[in-house]
């Protein structure tokens, strides 16, 4: 049997008596939507720093395809296949949807705009970028400026500009934080459109959206994961209702 995409093993990141993670051990198969979840403070964002190289971590490890990439920067880890997208959203309000994608495209190349080249007529960024907005369904949002975009748009933008990077695992941190109801489910529908595509590793309060996307789930409370299984098998763990889904379940 092939390598699992992702392999964490014992993963540690303490901030001073807190034990954000504390000895996790996950692993992601290629093609596959893998869903964390788990309260407030249960050091989700934490892990999903560690594994694209925002955080550095103080023990264990991360093999990516096959590679030990611990010690990798996060541009390095990027330039590898691994994307992230932000809890907060995290774009260039002042740059219309198309120059947000095509810097990713630029980014992901090695080096950044060239003052000598205007890069609005470089068909080498714009062509590609223009291709990840018709991906995503907004071809016909690409010259407005992101910040007039909604904020599901905005979200869907960010979710382009780790699509223009060319990822082989898309980590995405609650992609659906702060959307309405509308909003989210066109986020969900969007997602279930990659699967099987994309191998994705999702962080997600919103259970619907958990349920409905993921292959797999684990649950991670107090820097643990106490369970990793199918979806019917999580909403049917015991310790998992008693941790966690409690009163959602």
């Amino acid at each position: 049997m092939a390598e699992p995409m992702l392999v964490v093993e014992n993963l540690r990141k303490s901030f001073g008596a807190l034990a954000a993670t504390d000895g996790v051990n996950l692993e992601v198969r290629e093609g596959e939507t893998h869903a964390i979840i788990g309260p407030n403070g249960a050091g989700k964002t934490t892990l999903i720093s560690q594994l694209s190289g925002t955080l550095r971590t103080d023990e264990g490890s991360i093999r990516f395809a096959g590679e030990d990439i611990t010690e990798l920067p996060a541009p390095e880890r990027s330039r590898k296949g691994l994307a992230r997208s932000f809890q907060i959203t995290s774009i260039y309000r002042e740059f219309t949807a198309l120059d947000n994608v095509a810097l990713a495209v630029q980014a992901h190349a090695g080096h950044s705009f060239r003052f000598w080249r205007p890069a609005r007529a470089d068909a080498a960024l714009r062509d590609p970028a223009r291709a990840v907005l018709e991906e995503v369904g907004l071809g016909a949002r690409a010259e407005l400026v992101a910040a007039n975009l909604a904020h599901g748009e905005q979200r869907q933008l960010e979710i382009a500009m780790a699509l223009a990077t060319r990822p082989r695992l898309l980590l995405l941190d609650e992609p659906v934080a702060g959307m309405g109801t509308d909003e989210s489910l066109r986020m969900v529908e969007f997602l279930a459109t990659l699967k099987g595509s994309k191998t994705m590793l999702l962080v997600e309060h919103d259970m619907d959206a958990v349920f409905t996307l993921a292959d797999r789930i684990s649950v991670l409370v107090y820097g643990r994961i106490i369970a990793t299984g199918r979806p019917e098998e999580i909403r049917a763990n015991p310790e998992v209702r008693a941790a966690y889904l409690g009163e959602e379940a």
